[in-house]
């Protein structure tokens, strides 16, 4: 009997963190048949590995591709990395479960991170002719228009913020008895329906007003899927965000996935062997940059502003009441790039103190323009205090833990977004592997790939063995490479040209093939 797809004469990494072995890899339907020498094996396709590396397709364990994996862009950015699966729903802030208002609200409050959602569910339609979608949105419904819709798998985390949303509104009060059942009800269908976990943005509105208690609360029906949290400090005040993660996991019994870890190793990573010998479930992801990208009202503006009510925060912008806050923002103006400015593109790639030179205004009151002008939709990437070689060495020492998986926080909104959407998973690959030598080739694949699968419960992805779904990525390691850079972020990273998503070919020297077997993952 034949194959569909004989992939002959590569390197075979196969997730388990065994050494690279030659091997022959058959698929028939979007299975693994066969793993081993299979010299003269008939097949409908053959692709001819030699001399390239043969892994189980990565998991980005963080990526904002809630809308913007329906762009064709998108998915090939994706590919040529060797990623086959995003989680999505992350931050606590995505589309769904919720009302019209809601779905509104997490498009317009997150504009610059996940961007408006389009052809889904009730307005159908193929990538080329969506139309927006209002809502109301079900985890189901919203599942059942990523699938074989796209090139890539999703999996798709229930976001605490919009939960809190739908059932609470922007209030910052404490969710009374009946408020926080009603959650829990909603994550309760929310799993029913296929996701992958619950996930919080505690720097976000209006994640950022609930408490320990609620979270667990919310947590208790997870039976094994992580809590997944951007947690409520980083960097030198980690430990403020990682002492609420072990009280929520202590209150819980939840598993706990730490998303875009980062800050001195220093700190950081006592914290992660303090949570682990105190029995804690936790993992975490990184990316491997040393700088951010998020929206500007997040960075700039105080907890006295309700980020969350866009009218309420624009009047006091606007007004004189916080003339005593800008200027303690002198220091910050220098680290912020325009990521994202609808109407003001032209700044967009610039610094706020660029922009505001060629605004001829002062960076404060471009801020406040800009803020102004976008409703609040403007993105920056900000560049951290750290920047330089501690934080490089930083960032080396916390991958290589063993707790550590892939993450790009790839943010593909806007016309000057951060690289590593474009490029994380290669710069991994060729800088962390091939030239600093922070993992070996199989190790990469076990953080990258096999261990990830296994934290959100995709139990059939992550390894090259038979029976397992054909999620599998062909790359050249003296190739492979990052391109993306911050001057030039959509650049297409090098070294990974064939990539086969649930057994088809979705990339092909390069290239899409218009596949779209990409699969909506329940756990």
């Amino acid at each position: 009997m034949g194959f569909d797809v004989l992939i002959s004469g590569g390197q075979v990494l196969d997730g388990t963190g065994a050494p690279p072995c030659r091997a022959d890899v058959g698929i028939t339907g979007d299975t693994v048949a066969a793993v081993g020498r299979l010299d003269g094996a008939p097949a409908k396709r053959v692709i001819d590995a030699t001399g390239r590396f043969v892994a189980p397709g990565f998991v980005d364990c963080h990526v904002h591709g809630d809308a913007a994996v329906f762009d064709p862009v998108v998915q090939q950015a994706a590919l040529r990395q060797g990623v086959t699966t995003f989680v999505l729903g992350q931050d606590g802030l995505s589309y769904a479960p919720g009302s019209a208002a809601t779905v509104a609200y997490a498009s317009r409050y997150f504009a610059a991170v996940n961007g408006p959602l389009s052809g889904g569910p009730p307005s159908g339609g193929g990538p080329g002719g969506r139309a927006p979608v209002e809502g109301p949105l079900t985890v189901a419904e919203l599942l059942g228009g990523y699938d074989r819709a796209v090139a890539v798998n999703t999996a798709y985390l229930l976001p605490h913020g919009t939960i809190r949303y739908d059932v609470m509104g922007p209030s910052a009060g404490a969710a009374s008895r009946d408020e926080l059942a009603a959650m829990v009800r909603h994550v309760e269908r929310g799993l029913s329906e296929g996701a992958a976990g619950l996930s919080s943005g505690l720097e976000y509105l209006p994640g950022r007003y609930a408490s320990a208690e609620e979270l667990a609360a919310l947590c208790a029906p997870l039976g094994g899927l992580p809590y997944v949290t951007h947690m409520r400090a980083y960097g030198t005040q980690a430990g403020v965000g990682m002492a609420e993660v072990m009280d929520i996991a202590g209150r819980s019994g939840a598993a706990v996935h730490v998303s875009h870890l980062h800050g001195p190793a220093d700190v950081l990573h006592p914290l992660v062997e303090e949570a682990l010998g105190k029995g804690v479930d936790l993992t975490f992801d990184t990316y491997p940059y040393l700088r951010g990208n998020t929206i500007l009202a997040m960075v700039v503006l105080p907890p006295s502003v309700p980020g969350a009510e866009t009218d309420l925060a624009l009047e006091m912008i606007a007004s004189d009441g916080l003339d005593e806050w800008w200027p303690a923002l002198a220091g910050t103006w220098p680290r912020l790039t325009v990521s994202h400015a609808p109407g003001l593109e032209w700044a967009e790639g610039l610094t706020i103190v660029a922009a505001a030179e060629r605004a001829r205004m002062d960076p404060a009151a471009f801020c406040r323009r800009l803020l102004t002008e976008t409703r609040l939709e403007a993105g920056v990437v900000s560049a951290r205090p750290d920047e330089g070689p501690e934080g490089e060495e930083s960032v080396r020492r916390m991958l290589r833990h063993p707790s550590q998986t892939g993450g790009s926080d790839g943010i593909y909104v806007g016309g000057h977004p951060h690289p590593r959407g474009f490029g994380a998973f290669a710069r991994f690959l060729g800088r962390h592997v091939r030239e600093l030598g922070d993992w070996t080739w199989e190790q990469a694949v076990v953080h990258l790939a096999s261990h990830p699968a296994r934290r959100f419960g995709l139990m059939d992805r992550g390894l090259i063995r038979r029976g397992f779904a054909a999620d599998v990525v062909v790359f050249d390691p003296a190739v492979v490479a990052d391109l993306a850079t911050y001057e030039a972020p959509r650049t297409l990273a090098a070294g990974v040209d064939d990539v086969l998503v649930s057994g088809v070919p979705v990339l092909s020297a390069g290239e899409l093939t218009g596949a779209t077997s990409g699969r909506a993952l329940r756990p």
